[in-house]
Order: structure tokens, then C-alpha cells, then sequence
């Protein structure tokens, strides 16, 4: 592989896991299909929504986090320690692997939970007609979740929010739930 071609690739490659985890945290669908190539799949290896959450396709996948991911569920990720392989040459190839270490918390408000987690993703990212890499599958490996209501958390407090949907300590629209205690 061609050295500095090689890096350039891997830099790319890094650039688009962290786009796509800064469009899901924050809530830019619009932009997060440009992230994966038309006929990627993930699979999170969990069940969620009563079923294994497997989702194939760009426009699946896009209408998945916009469903799912609205703005009463906050969400941070942070992906690092990546392992990424570039087939071939790093010139001419079009095709490559990535295992990272995630963290992630959600905090679902219309649910009243808080979610954290570890994972490793297996990524496998491919690059297109425009030169550009996207992700072209994911699939989760978890090392746990746990979850909190946040009902058994009475000193529990939203202090800021996406968008600064909190003032005052109180939360506007759509996130009320979440602090208003009964």
C-alpha cells in the first residue's frame, strides 16, 4: 500500500464513523445518508422494539434513527481505539474493515430511561464512483447495557439540553416529562 495514500484513506475512513455518530447525537438526517452507501445494512445484535434490530438499506436506515431517535431521545457517542484494514493496494482498493470500541448513553425522556453502554462496532466501509468511503455495514457487539429509570433517580435534574431545550430548569417543548416530577 502506498503509504501516503494509505493514510489518507484511513484518515477518511475515521472522519466518516465519527460523521455519522456526530449526525445521530445530533439529529442531522439529512445528512447522515450520505454517511452509508445505498445497500447498507447494521445489525446492533440486540433485541430492541421486540424484534433483532437488523436494518438494511440507505433509506431504512436513515427513516430507523429519524423514527426512533426523535427529539425526546438524547443520545452521545464516542467511538476510538479504531483497528481499520484497507484492502489491496490503498490505491486502487475500494473496499475496507474497521473494529471500534463505542460508548454510548441514551436518554430516552418520553420513556423516562437512561440507557449506557460498550460495544465494539465491526465496520465494513467500501468507497464510491466519487472517491468518497462510507460505511457499508455495522455490526454491534456488546459488552453491556444497562438501563436506569429515572423515576429511582428523585435528584435527577436536565440542565441543558439539545438545542437548549432546557431554560430556567425547566424543559420546553418536546421534552417536559423529563423534569417535571410528580
Amino acid at each position: 500500500m502506498d503509504s501516503l495514500e494509505g493514510l489518507r484513506s484511513l484518515e477518511e475512513i475515521r472522519q466518516v464513523k465519527y460523521r455519522c455518530l456526530r449526525c445521530v447525537d445530533l439529529k442531522l438526517w439529512d445528512e447522515i445518508g450520505d454517511v452509508f452507501t445505498e445497500d447498507a445494512d447494521l445489525d446492533y445484535g440486540t433485541v430492541a422494539y421486540g424484534k433483532p434490530l437488523q436494518i438494511v438499506g440507505r433509506p431504512g436506515i436513515v427513516a430507523f434513527f429519524r423514527t426512533k431517535l426523535g427529539p425526546d431521545t438524547l443520545t452521545s457517542h464516542s467511538a476510538g481505539q479504531p483497528e481499520i484494514t484497507v484492502d489491496g493496494d490503498g490505491v486502487s482498493s475500494d473496499r475496507a474493515s474497521g473494529i471500534w470500541q463505542v460508548r454510548d448513553t441514551v436518554l430516552a425522556t418520553r420513556h423516562r430511561m437512561l440507557i449506557t453502554g460498550a460495544a465494539f462496532h465491526h465496520d465494513r466501509y467500501e468507497r464510491g464512483p466519487d472517491g468518497r468511503w462510507r460505511v457499508a455495514g455495522t455490526r454491534c457487539v456488546r459488552n453491556y447495557e444497562a438501563m436506569v429509570s429515572l423515576d429511582d433517580l428523585p435528584s435527577f435534574k436536565l440542565t441543558a439540553a439539545l438545542d437548549g431545550q432546557v431554560r430556567d430548569g425547566q424543559a420546553m417543548d418536546p421534552l417536559p416529562s423529563l423534569v417535571t416530577h410528580k
